[in-house]
Order: C-alpha cells, then structure tokens, then sequence
C-alpha cells in the first residue's frame, strides 16, 4: 500500500474510534439513567430530546438506543421508535427466580475453585462495602454512585472464580436487571433496610467455603430485596 493510501485511511480510522468512543458514552449515560430510575419506564425516548439532554448527535445516539435494546434495557418498536422498557411483578420474580439459578451454579464452582488471589479479591471488595455510606443524604435517601459501584464489585467478586465468562455475562446482565428494579423503589422501600449484616454473612460463608449455607444466604438476599420492591406501591406494569 502507497504512502498515500495509508495517509487516506489514517483520518477514516480516527473518525470512527472517535465515534464509537462518543456512542459508549451516551450508552453508558442513558443506561444508568434507565438503571438509576431518572429514564421512567415507558418514557418514550425522543432523538430530538435526547440529543439536547447528552450533547449527542443522530448517530451516536441510534447506536446507544441500538446497544440498549439488545441489552433489554430499551425497546424498538416499528414506526413508533424507542421507549424505556416497562416493569411488571411477573418479570421481577423471573428475574430473582433465574438469577438464584444462575448465580447458586457460579457460586458454587467460584468456593470451589477459587484460590487465594480469589479470596484476597473477596476480602477487599467486602470491605470497601462495608466501610461506603449506602446513601449521600440520609434524609431524602440520595443513592450513593460508590456504594452502587462497590455493591455490584462485591456481588461479581462472589462468583468470579466460577471459570466462565458466559456464566459471569448472564449473572451481570441479570444483575443490571434487578438492579432497575432496586433503584425505583429505593426511596420507599429500603431505608429501614441495612443489608450490611447479609453481606457479611454470605462474605463470610463464602470465605469459609461453606457453598450450602453461601447459596442459601445469597439467594434469601435477592428473594428479600423482590418482596420488599414487590410490596414497596411501586407502579408496575401488569
């Protein structure tokens, strides 16, 4: 290939890259706002609106509006565009239901298999949890990004010794998943709620390489948080 070529292509490359980067962007904005509740279910999402809201353009935006519709997040419909995904109690227990499936498999093999690194991993992530405030303001319960950060590091640190990526994708889209549902009841349901004390007992479990009773703490975790959204008077759709 001539000098010349290769200076042609050069610019083509550096537009895309600058592109795609742009596109992750909006689709890591975009999400945590489906995720953290700030994009309602349903909401009709506007090109237009969104390009005003995340300082985007036509093509950065259909590609993260694309992404988050593969990822369940967002949905397409045919002449009438994209909308939040709803919400609906079937789904939340499906959710939990495959969830404690899954991640009862990956916690198993992760006790099992899991080394020392595996285990200085678990030890770290815990106490950075456990040391995070849950919320930025206790009086209005203002999520706190970096317990959010923490909470899901410490959750993945459970299962990353299981010896598939596959296993840990489907436990970290079903995470995302129930996540959505967690933030939109956030307000109403969970100040009464510590879950310090059952991250240690599944931390602790887990380090003492206990798989019954890790499994059984574990999925009671993520059946008690689907009963307390489930009667939190949050509005799903049915």
């Amino acid at each position: 290939m001539s000098e010349l070529a290769t200076d042609r292509e050069a610019p083509r490359k550096k537009v895309k890259t600058a592109s795609s980067t742009l596109a992750t962007t909006v689709y890591d904005r975009i999400r945590s706002d489906i995720l953290s509740g700030a994009l309602s279910p349903e909401k009709k999402l506007r090109t237009e609106e969104l390009r005003e809201l995340y300082d985007a353009g036509n093509s950065p935006i259909r590609e993260a509006l694309n992404r988050l519709s593969s990822d369940g997040f967002v949905v397409r419909e045919e002449q009438r565009g994209f909308h939040v995904a709803s919400v609906s109690r079937a789904e939340l227990h499906e959710l939990v239901k495959t969830r404690c499936w899954l991640e009862e498999t990956a916690l198993r093999q992760s006790i099992a298999n899991g080394d020392d690194a595996w285990e200085e991993k678990l030890v770290v992530v815990h106490h950075r949890l456990s040391k995070v405030p849950r919320f930025t303001d206790e009086e209005n319960y203002a999520r706190n990004p970096e317990w959010e950060i923490q909470h899901r590091e410490f959750h993945m640190a459970l299962i990353s010794a299981c010896g598939s990526r596959w296993l840990m994708g489907f436990c970290e889209q079903l995470h995302d998943q129930s996540d959505r549902y967690r933030q939109l009841a956030v307000a109403t349901s969970f100040p009464a709620r510590d879950p310090k004390d059952e991250h240690l007992a599944i931390f602790s479990a887990a380090i003492a390489r206990d798989a019954d009773t890790a499994v059984d703490l574990l999925c009671n975790h993520y059946k008690r948080t689907a009963k307390i959204i489930d009667t939190s008077g949050s509005t799903f759709i049915d």
